[in-house]
């Protein structure tokens, strides 16, 4: 599987320290927003951010003759460092990529000079099989992770259930409202301003359907996360909750909780989603974090 082409785009000087950002599951590196991004470079740092396999410009793989798990794509990672000529690198993770920044950060260590994870789970927690319980209703054995809020798991159970969009334009309606509940409750939604980031997720999409591979990567190996090892990651690791996170709420103080050092930082109003207003606080947090 490793002849997927993924495409990466970087911005800022080459002797700059390099962020490499990593975004989450099913989603494109553009979800990193371009202001972000701006305030990362502006503040010395050279940044990548790049799309998954199956998602956005990279390519798509034909799951059933080429099946892959997500330990090829934590290993696009790596593949992504090398292209860019890059022994080691400032992780920043959203999400499920914030379980891939955290098995790297175990997994070879050299390679992460800091380690910062947003809105994400323990590596080793499930919490994929603990949403998947959720919206299935069943319930959680005991230890398990905190379940999504349930707003989340009402949005997710009537979107199964629902027929496939009938157009363009149904899609994208059905992207900004996914983005909405993800946005959470805490801050106003800009429904513009996701338009228009919907619409150039739809269009830059060589095959939008393509995403739902990560989800079969994931039944294909479902133990792909080794359990009680967060206590190996030697990266200074920065880990970030917003106060209204609806899919993985209390996530982050676990995962501050099991790697040595963590620091825990909760982002007022912020939901599951990176939106202008929480911009110049989580940029300034990490430009702290990387520096040195």
């Amino acid at each position: 599987m490793q002849n997927v082409n993924i495409w990466s785009e970087e911005f800022g000087a080459e002797t700059d320290a390099p962020i490499l950002l990593i975004m989450g599951s099913m989603s494109q590196g553009i979800l990193w927003p371009d202001e972000f991004v701006g305030r990362l470079t502006a503040g010395g740092r050279r940044v990548i951010r790049y799309d998954h396999r199956d998602t956005g410009m990279s390519g798509t793989v034909d799951f059933e003759a080429e099946p892959y798990t997500w330990d090829d794509i934590k290993n696009d990672v790596y593949r992504v460092m090398d292209e860019h000529g890059l022994e080691s690198a400032h992780l920043v993770c959203h999400s499920a990529g914030g379980l891939l920044g955290q098995f790297v950060a175990v997994e070879r260590p050299e390679r992460v000079r800091s380690l910062t994870v947003i809105g994400s789970s323990p590596l080793g927690g499930g919490e994929g099989q603990v949403i998947m319980r959720a919206l299935m209703g069943q319930p959680q054995p005991e230890g398990s992770l905190p379940e999504p809020e349930p707003e989340f798991v009402a949005f997710y159970r009537t979107l199964m259930a629902a027929p496939p969009p009938a157009d363009r334009r149904a899609r994208i309606d059905g992207m900004i409202a996914e983005q909405r509940l993800l946005h959470g409750t805490g801050l106003p939604f800009d429904e513009d301003a996701a338009r228009r980031l919907q619409e150039r997720i739809y269009d830059r999409a060589r095959d939008l359907s393509a995403v739902a591979n990560h989800r079969l990567a994931a039944m294909a190996k479902p133990d792909f996360e080794p359990v009680g090892v967060l206590h190996q990651v030697k990266a200074p690791t920065l880990v970030i909750e917003g106060s209204h996170e609806p899919a993985k709420p209390g996530h982050s103080a676990i995962i501050a909780e099991q790697i040595p050092g963590a620091r825990l930082m909760i982002v007022a109003g912020m939901g599951h989603t990176l939106p202008p207003e929480v911009h110049e606080e989580l940029a300034a947090a990490i430009l702290a974090h990387t520096a040195g």
